[in-house]
């Protein structure tokens, strides 16, 4: 019996509790690409009487699977990093042990193209393309996070433009409105500046590892006014683009969206690296709301 209970006992401790394997999928980064998708879903203009069940799947998708998937790759190849930036990680901290983080990222990435294949072309084109992007951002040889200029862009584009455009497209069975494409590649453009904020918290271990984040490149001052003009000046091209399709009402609620996230910014910029988790919660809501704004005004 003792024997058995000692088995049990190394088998307990050599396989991560469902908690930690939540954990390392990360709920709290699920938010945007499903608000994302919800976005194209608005601007589709299709009915959900019919075709919530698309529209749901979808969004579970874009979040917990497509975006928990990345979240599992990118702990594993940045174990390293987190043992100096966040050693509290499950990884890094034990609680994930032995290759059961690679484990669960491939396994996730299973399931998500899986799920993908259940929307059709459209949706599992995107996951595709979405899972590809994920592994060639934290993998070698391409470790696409090691520049500060391709690492956000490609999460930018994963997080925000690419979900929306796969909504528009799944819910409306087609191609999306080429107005939607333009506008969601437009935030997700802004979103690079999004990304690097959350690099701001990892600085002291980007730069051990020779990680060039805009952080370590430029300094923090810098790097920081480069996302706010990252963040804005793709915005103010939506505005523009609105009121140039005679869309008015929603060029200006945009506009007063950009001008309040540029009150944020002012205050942000006074101090970059204590105030990034505050620009993350006040900034980045505005920044959405633009976004739901835009799908709305466009919907047929």
């Amino acid at each position: 019996m003792s024997g058995q209970a000692d088995i049990t006992a190394t088998v307990t401790r050599t396989r991560p509790s469902p908690a930690v394997v939540l954990e390392l999928l990360k709920p709290v980064t699920w938010f945007p690409p499903m608000w994302a998708f919800a976005c194209g879903v608005v601007a589709s203009g299709a009915s959900l009487w019919d075709r919530w069940p698309m529209a749901l799947l979808g969004v579970l998708l874009a979040g917990p699977l497509v975006c928990g998937m990345s979240q599992a790759v990118n702990d594993w190849f940045d174990r390293h990093v987190d043992a100096v930036n966040e050693p509290h990680r499950p990884i890094p901290s034990g609680r994930m042990p032995g290759r059961w983080g690679l484990y669960v990222a491939i396994g996730w990435t299973g399931v998500s193209l899986f799920v993908g294949a259940l929307l059709g072309p459209w949706g599992f084109g995107a996951t595709v393309l979405a899972c590809t992007l994920a592994w060639i951002y934290s993998a070698p040889p391409l470790r696409l996070k090691r520049s500060g200029i391709w690492g956000p862009l490609a999460c930018g584009l994963s997080y925000e433009a690419l979900p929306w455009i796969t909504g528009a497209a799944v819910l409306a069975g087609m191609a999306p409105d080429p107005r939607v494409v333009a506008v969601a590649l437009l935030y997700g453009l802004a979103a690079h500046g999004i990304m690097t904020i959350n690099d701001f918290k990892s600085i002291e271990g980007d730069r051990r590892f020779g990680l060039q984040s805009l952080p370590v490149m430029l300094g923090p001052e810098r790097a920081a006014l480069a996302a706010c003009w990252v963040m804005a000046v793709p915005q103010m091209i939506v505005v523009a683009l609105l009121l140039v399709w005679g869309l008015p009402v929603a060029a200006g609620i945009v506009a007063v969206l950009v001008g309040l996230q540029g009150l944020a910014m002012r205050k942000w910029l006074t101090d970059p690296r204590g105030l990034a988790p505050w620009y993350n919660g006040a900034g980045v809501t505005l920044f959405v709301a633009g976004m739901m704004t835009c799908s709305v005004a466009l919907a047929p």
